[in-house]
């Protein structure tokens, strides 16, 4: 069965013969009458009694019929979604840790790039998910931290995945707090001077591994902890308690209104951010675009 012979068949409907669909479609006789054949011997049924007066469909052809023209109708969409006209449709897929310069970078490459048509995914989403999307070709580009406590277990995980890790910028570590913070007046704060203060993160689901958290210094005994799975979440948590968060420190007035702070910590840990790719898969033009954007986003955030 093919979709021309049935395209074929509803054709033979709509004109009421075969003489007159092969007249419309500039086909032979011949061609029409040995289509319908075929598709009468493939599924073993009549679907056109034939007289002097000329063909009417049997009640196994109207049944044929209904399912063709489904078959059909399928097909119509599937060439008005990817035809030609579709075929500038732009896709990029990014997959990140919570990190508000992604965000920043994702909205620029929207207004610089902006082609007409696209499709275009930001994920925040945990560790494990975002190794995760890029061995699968779910993303394009992955973001997230190496540091010297992670870093052995992230890399072979990394390397068992045959994914590729590329280093954006080195970040010391700070603490986000809000404004009002008994903490946010001080230059430098410690992990001592934090201890009294609930302590806020981003859950990692099954995969809930201290070498997987977002937060540097995750094996720090904590009295007080909540978490959280999205970012939006953690910010207004940090707006209404005297909570804190620990971060690269790059944090944008523009998305969190200007009310959270970041304060340096002291400590010898350091952030190193950075992308991963499949090396199975070329970036697309969207997503090398998002990387440039992204590293200039990453350097006016170290210029301020």
């Amino acid at each position: 069965m093919t979709l021309q012979q049935l395209q074929y068949v509803i054709a033979i409907v709509e004109h009421g013969s075969i003489s007159e669909t092969a007249k419309q479609l500039y086909v032979a006789q011949p061609t029409l009458s040995s289509a319908v054949r075929s598709l009468e011997e493939e599924f073993g049924i009549s679907i056109f009694h034939r007289s002097a007066r000329g063909i009417a469909l049997t009640e196994d052809g109207r049944e044929f019929l209904s399912y063709a023209r489904q078959v059909v109708e399928q097909a119509d969409l599937l060439h008005q979604h990817y035809g030609s006209a579709k075929r500038s449709r732009q896709h990029c897929s990014i997959s990140t840790q919570h990190y508000a310069f992604a965000v920043d970078a994702f909205v620029n490459l929207i207004q610089k790039y902006a082609p007409e048509s696209y499709s275009f995914t930001l994920r925040e989403t945990r560790t494990h998910e975002i190794m995760e999307d890029v061995r699968n070709l779910d993303s394009e580009i992955g973001l997230l931290y190496l540091s010297s406590f992670n870093e052995r277990v992230i890399r072979a995980m990394l390397e068992e995945y045959g994914l590729e890790f590329h280093t954006l910028i080195c970040a010391s570590p700070h603490v986000f707090l809000r404004a009002a913070h008994p903490l946010a007046q001080k230059e430098m704060v410690t992990t001592e001077d934090l201890e009294p203060y609930p302590f806020l993160c981003f859950e990692q689901g099954v995969y809930n591994s201290f070498y997987f958290s977002e937060e540097l210094l995750s094996t720090m005994p904590r009295e007080k902890c909540i978490r959280v799975s999205d970012r939006a979440t953690l910010f207004n948590l940090l707006r209404g308690v005297n909570g804190y968060t620990i971060s690269s420190g790059m944090v944008s007035a523009d998305l969190n209104g200007g009310d959270i702070i970041s304060v340096p910590l002291c400590t010898k840990e350091h952030m190193e951010i950075g992308w991963i790719s499949n090396p199975k898969s070329n970036l697309s033009p969207a997503a090398q675009l998002y990387l440039q954007e992204l590293q200039q986003v990453l350097r006016s955030y170290q210029e301020q």
